[in-house]
């Protein structure tokens, strides 16, 4: 090979080198760049899910019957409280015998001290559950089916129960906001 063209060669590969080295901090910088903005957008909040979103979705997959399509009522007594649930047609067959069922074996279950539906849709740490579940035979849930739909009634003569029960209403009041409701 001539000294020519070997040296028409050197330069062609130092340019070669050249556009690799400035082709390499194009893709540096544009990489951190992008890096930049997904972290920017990772840490920008999206929108918010409410507390109340929250339990009417996980209270899906625990109450057979629709929130939208019933009324939960949680009213206190001096010895505990009254949960009523009905639905907001009187005619709709299948929301009261949703209702009627689900609240029929959790009666049972929280007769029992097994609180773990409620425990699923407002967390462990909810007002009130962990007094209810350790109450044994100081607790007395009694159910009773309603024309539209059904209510348990919790009942002790333990005044630290009896205010469980409220926390628990209160609780329960606040978590389910529109499907919730007091009479007054």
């Amino acid at each position: 090979m001539s000294e020519g063209k070997s040296l028409a060669c050197g330069e062609r590969i130092l340019a070669f080198l050249k556009r690799t080295k400035a082709m390499k901090t194009i893709i540096a910088v544009a990489a951190s760049a992008l890096i930049s903005v997904s972290i920017a957008f990772a840490e920008e909040p999206g929108p918010k899910v409410s507390r109340q979103d929250e339990v009417a979705r996980t209270g899906a997959s625990v109450m057979p019957f629709d929130l939208t399509r019933t009324k939960h009522f949680f009213d206190d007594t001096p010895s505990g409280g009254v949960e009523t649930i009905t639905a907001d047609d009187k005619s709709d067959a299948q929301q009261i015998a949703l209702i009627q069922s689900h609240l029929a074996v959790e009666a049972k279950r929280f007769g029992n001290g097994d609180f773990s539906d409620p425990a699923k849709i407002h967390g462990q740490d909810m007002p009130g559950l962990a007094e209810l579940t350790r109450a044994g035979k100081k607790l007395q849930v009694r159910y009773e089916k309603l024309p539209a739909g059904a209510s348990l009634t919790y009942a002790s003569h333990d005044p630290t129960v009896a205010k469980a029960i409220h926390a628990w209403f209160a609780a329960q009041r606040s978590d389910h906001a529109a499907h919730s409701h007091m009479h007054q």
